[in-house]
């Protein structure tokens, strides 16, 4: 049955208009977030770009495709951070709009690369050259201050054993590249005719490169030690009293593990709401636990610290801090690990001054946590050979940060720690999302990582990012323990660092010299072309 051409041209005049384009744009940035947990469709990733550069390949005007990736991006960042909707209110649509805006100058690079009818050599370099911008956005849009590293596109692929042997490779970074380069391929296989082999062409190198990596990339070395870690979740617990009730919950699943031969126990972010140097009473009862268990007992203290020793903690003076610290039978071991990379808006306001009113349209932070100022590699003591487990902290959102957990195991640390809490988002997705991130730690570093909560899902990662054990669940409130391999050597990532971000850069740094030279022999408007010469020498001008 033949297709009246009415019909036919329907979806174009509904593109034609502003408004109906604008609509199908922000759906289709909105569209990769469901590659993320909870829905957790990773094989979406692969064809999730692909209705968005359709869109912006057809734009008519560089302004259109500038606007196009904008309104792309908005629909991106607001679906992969909804569920900060009923802390932040509609100030989540400003904060997605202004993050949105970092995909205004893509939407115009895969306009230049993709657009109208582009030839073989354009369209394969095309494949090259999108992903990179791609890779520019999220490693600018990874800065703290704009919201940090959530929400990455290589991140879709956590549970995907052979993207986990790239992330040792290139980190997320390079998955991210490769996802990126497998959309675009699809774009011009779909869109460009005349540039479908070499689409085809990088589809195939990008299946031999994840290939390769898989077949060649060197494997975590397993060194034979094994270490048993409790994780203790005491769930939910609101009210007044909160702080004591939810230590008090601790402290009873805690003794729970007498007997059970355990190295470490690690309780959830802000599990100690008061200050231990000023409640030495806390002190004591968590030391009590430690030589109750036989282990070291990791907690995280969320507390205005005193000014001064002595000084009575309900008072106010101090800063709040979020600790980590170790404490064994004799009281804390070591220095403590004070949180770097905050939350914004949730654990600061970034320019208060001109966006504290924000404090009062949602649950912003009312008063600005204080930072650390270096990271801390803790020794823990116990029977193993040495110097005992050697553990790296994190506290909650610091887990999206690569370059974090790269630089504990180049100090040395054996094990990665996050400690987290995500009681206000119990009911989106966010808690999947954030236990997912320690599976790309871990495979990052070739070292196990332990992703604890107060509330959430906590879930324990081995040295290739392989998943240990069975999660603790939102609505968990008990202790787990796991038995974690232990493993040596280096990955690539670790030792060369963040390679496929310089390698994006060189790929548009060419870009640019290429399309700086093209604009030179370009002749300017209204020169005369230069006269042709005839075989005797005589020259021939055009038109003659």
């Amino acid at each position: 049955m033949r297709i009246p051409v009415g019909r036919r041209e329907q979806p174009t005049r509904l593109l034609s208009s502003p408004w109906w384009r604008g609509a199908a744009v922000l759906a289709a940035g909105a569209l990769p977030a469901l590659a993320f947990p909870a829905p957790g469709l990773w094989w979406l990733a692969y064809i999730g770009l692909v209705p968005w550069l359709l869109l912006i390949r057809t734009a008519p005007t560089g302004r259109r495709a500038l606007l196009d990736g904008w309104l792309g991006g908005f629909g991106l960042v607001l679906a992969v951070h909804h569920w900060l909707v009923p802390n932040l209110h509609v100030f989540i649509l400003l904060l997605s709009a202004l993050l949105g805006l970092l995909w205004a100058p893509w939407g115009w690079l895969v306009r230049l690369m993709l657009g109208g009818t582009p030839s073989p050599a354009r369209a394969a370099a095309a494949v090259a050259v999108v992903p990179s911008g791609w890779l520019m956005v999220e490693l600018v849009r990874s800065w703290e201050g704009l919201g940090g590293p959530w929400g990455l596109l290589g991140a879709s692929q956590w549970e995907v054993p052979p993207a986990l042997r790239l992330a040792s490779v290139g980190g997320v970074w390079l998955v991210s590249l490769l996802v990126a380069a497998v959309n675009t391929a699809v774009t011009v296989l779909l869109a460009v005719p005349s540039a479908r082999v070499p689409a085809v062409a990088a589809l195939c190198v990008c299946a031999v490169a994840a290939g390769s990596v898989w077949v060649w990339a060197p494997r975590p070395a397993r060194h034979g030690d094994v270490v048993r870690v409790a994780v203790v979740q005491p769930g939910v617990i609101n009210g007044v009293g909160g702080a004591e009730r939810r230590f008090a919950r601790s402290e009873e699943l805690t003794r729970q593990l007498a007997g059970q031969d355990v190295d470490l126990v690690v309780w959830g972010e802000s599990s100690v709401g008061m200050d231990l140097a000023a409640r030495r009473d806390l002190t004591a009862r968590i030391s009590a636990l430690s030589r109750a268990v036989g282990a070291g007992v990791l907690v995280n203290v969320d507390a205005r610290r005193p000014d001064r020793p002595g000084s009575s903690p309900g008072g106010t003076g101090g800063r709040i801090f979020k600790s980590s610290v170790l404490v064994g039978p004799d009281g804390p071991i070591g220095d403590r690990y004070d949180k770097m990379r905050l939350v914004p808006f949730g654990e600061y306001v970034p320019a208060r001054a001109l966006l504290g009113w924000a404090t009062s349209v949602g649950k912003a932070a009312g008063e600005d946590r204080m930072r650390g100022t270096r990271q801390v590699v803790m020794a823990v003591p116990g029977d193993r050979p040495g110097s005992g487990l050697r553990v790296g902290p994190l506290v909650c959102f610091e887990s999206a940060f690569p370059d974090m957990s790269r630089r504990l195991v180049r100090s040395g640390a054996e094990l990665l720690v996050a400690q987290s809490a995500t009681s206000t988002f119990q009911d989106s997705w966010a808690p999947a999302q954030h236990a997912s991130l320690a599976a790309l730690r871990a495979a990052e570093t070739g070292r196990p990582m332990v992703h604890a909560t107060l509330t959430g899902e906590s879930a324990v990662y081995g040295p290739r990012g392989e998943p240990l054990g069975e999660r603790l669940g939102t609505g968990t409130s008990a202790a787990a323990v796991h038995e974690i391999p232990l493993a040596g050597g280096t990955t690539p990532y670790v030792r060369l660092g963040d390679w496929p971000v310089y390698g994006a850069l060189a790929v548009l740094a060419a870009l640019c010299a290429a399309e700086g030279l093209r604009s030179l022999r370009r002749p300017a408007p209204g020169t005369p072309a230069r006269p042709s010469r005839t075989a005797h020498g005589s020259a021939v001008r055009p038109g003659r």
